[in-house]
């Protein structure tokens, strides 16, 4: 974060220069063309000269602060990647709080258990982008970034979220002292408490368990951008092109799955606008044929833009209806979908009212959490949505979950994963230091990832 603030300010000073630098002239050739007179030479005293001179010095000088300062930064970055390199496989740097080892050898998600709590574990990123090709959460991919490591913290929120979807699914592993889980989770908690990287980490586990997952990991997305219109027949606005972006993201790790798995509803799918090319003449909706299967269903959704909207509703009732495989629906920046869209609507000429989004087609299916079906949403901070009611319509008022941030013993383990990652100098780390990060961040990951490198 503080190599981009300085690379803005550099790039503001060198456009600022650049402005001085040409504004003038051409100020110049425009006088001296239609000007009926020569102008006059405007007089300055030595005291005004001297004070213009002295303040190009030390913008000059500030200039060349800013420029050697973003050189030092990115000889000190060269260097970090280079000893990085070097150190991989040194193992001796692997050592976490009290001694105890900083990765797990935990291979896969599902074995985790209570002993590797507080360790990292190592992800292979071209596996991650293929398990979750929808996208990474903004906080996974910074993190990747900035500890130039593809590794994620273990933690027992985590541990807590995966075991009550397991104990769904499979009921003997519940014990007669567990509470009765969930089907329904809200996860609710202060900004960069972890929530999208503990979701994402939900459904990477559950695809590798062979589960049917809908992820959404930006909620935001389906009531910001693209074509929109409203549809006569349902009094709701349709999104055909976002929806056929959504199809072709649910298609991408689940094909084979899909192309198993029979359709049960045989109703014609009604018919919309099409992305920019209005409605078919003489159609208003289309046939599904026995035999169809859930790939089919979407292929049509995919190829047909006036049918788009209509197939992502009909794949919501489809797969509460899947029995062959257990399906989940995970939704991050759930709050986005209790608040104004972007889109408005023409009251008058000179006039628009804003779209709430429970008036969206697809926003208004999806959202409910008021059925039999697993479902899993996170509110996200980053959307800007503002502080929402403890009880939210669709929604059993047991869902809510608060996702706490790092606790004490976790941001220990963090601060030794940042020491072994050159975020923070080892001869400058100590427990009374990495104490004073967690404290002034009040266990905000982000800002203590931030904070790191200030240790001196």
């Amino acid at each position: 974060m503080l190599k981009s603030i300085i690379r803005s300010a550099v790039s503001a000073k060198n456009q600022s220069n650049l402005k001085n630098a040409l504004i003038p002239a051409t100020i110049n050739i425009q006088s001296s063309n239609y000007a009926s007179k020569t102008p006059k030479k405007k007089s300055v005293n030595s005291k005004q000269a001297q004070k213009s001179k002295k303040k190009n010095e030390i913008n000059t000088k500030s200039d060349d602060n800013f420029v050697s300062d973003e050189v030092t930064i990115s000889v000190e970055e060269e260097s970090r990647s280079r000893h990085l390199a070097e150190d991989i496989n040194n193992k001796a740097l692997d050592v976490g709080p009290n001694g105890r080892p900083l990765f797990t050898k935990t291979e896969t998600l599902s074995q985790l258990d209570r002993k590797d709590v507080c360790s990292y574990m190592s992800f292979d990123m071209e596996a991650l982008n293929a398990t979750l090709p929808e996208g990474l959460p903004s906080g996974m991919a910074k993190e990747f970034e900035e500890s130039k490591r593809t590794a994620l913290l273990i933690r027992q929120s985590f541990l807590d979220l995966r075991d009550n979807y397991r104990r769904i699914v499979d009921p003997p592993l519940q014990s007669s002292s567990d509470r009765k889980p969930r089907k329904q989770i809200l996860l609710d908690g202060p900004v960069s408490s972890g929530k999208s990287i503990a979701l994402a980490m939900l459904v990477h586990w559950a695809r590798e368990e062979g589960w049917l997952v809908f992820y959404v990991p930006e909620g935001k997305s389906w009531t910001h951008g693209g074509f929109f219109y409203k549809n006569e027949q349902t009094d709701l606005w349709d999104t055909p092109l976002q929806a056929t972006n959504i199809l072709q993201d649910f298609l991408k790790y689940n094909e084979s799955r899909l192309q198993q798995l029979p359709c049960h509803i045989f109703d014609a799918i009604p018919l919309g606008e099409g992305a920019g090319v209005g409605k078919r003449r003489g159609v208003d909706s289309m046939a599904i044929p026995e035999g169809f299967t859930l790939y089919d269903l979407i292929q049509t959704g995919i190829s047909h833009t006036h049918a788009s909207v209509g197939v992502l509703v009909r794949l919501r009732e489809e797969l509460s209806l899947v029995k062959d495989v257990p399906v989940l629906f995970a939704i991050d920046q759930y709050n986005s979908w209790y608040t104004f869209s972007e889109f408005e609507e023409a009251v008058t000429a000179r006039s628009t009212n804003p779209i709430h989004a429970n008036k969206i087609a697809k926003v208004s299916v999806y959202r409910p959490m008021t059925h039999n079906d697993m479902m899993v949403g996170a509110f996200s901070n980053s959307t800007a949505v503002g502080k929402l009611r403890r009880d939210l319509p669709d929604v059993p008022t047991d869902a809510r979950v608060d996702f706490p941030r790092y606790g004490l013993d976790e941001a220990a383990t963090v601060c030794h994963y940042y020491l072994r990652q050159r975020l923070i100098m080892r001869e400058a780390f100590s427990e009374e230091k990495w104490k004073k990060i967690y404290y002034l961040a009040n266990g905000n990951g982000s800002e203590m990832r931030w904070l790191a490198p200030l240790i001196r």
